[in-house]
């Protein structure tokens, strides 16, 4: 009547869930030198000195400072980042935030007095626009139309 099998994949969902809500941090005073990859979310109160790359959220603390690389899925900036920065879904730069740089990110919003000195870019996919070939043939034909009337 009960399945062993079906309770072994709620366990294992529930085990692959709290791996990605790990939850991390660089505290006051403390200095991180060297790239961090994790799964987990990050709020960094201390500094970090390289990369740092999450599949989870980043705070940088009014504290915190990040000089280097990082890549993650969203971020909050209360703190200092200076380097290259890829958010894939929103950051958020609090009023105590300065950030220099690059920055990509899907979305973002800046609060009055934060500071961004950083050339910035959206993460979305820009389309060109391209006549349909329907359209084209239908400007090549009156093109054509109206040349062979002035001839």
């Amino acid at each position: 009547m009960f399945s062993s099998d079906k309770n072994k994949k709620v366990v294992k969902t529930m085990v692959q869930e709290n791996l990605t809500m790990e939850r991390n941090r660089i505290s006051q005073k403390s200095v991180f030198k060297g790239s961090i990859t994790s799964q987990g979310d990050f709020r960094i109160d201390g500094t970090i000195e390289g990369d740092l790359i999450t599949t989870g959220k980043v705070i940088i603390g009014p504290e915190g400072k990040v000089l280097g690389e990082m890549k993650c899925v969203n971020a909050d900036v209360e703190g200092t980042f200076d380097g290259r920065l890829e958010v894939k879904n929103s950051l958020c730069l609090k009023p105590s935030a300065k950030v220099y740089g690059e920055v990509l990110a899907e979305s973002f919003t800046v609060e009055p007095g934060a500071v961004i000195n950083a050339n910035c870019s959206m993460l979305s996919a820009v389309k060109e626009l391209k006549p349909s070939s329907k359209v084209e043939e239908k400007s090549n034909e009156s093109k054509q139309g109206k040349a062979s009337k002035v001839s």
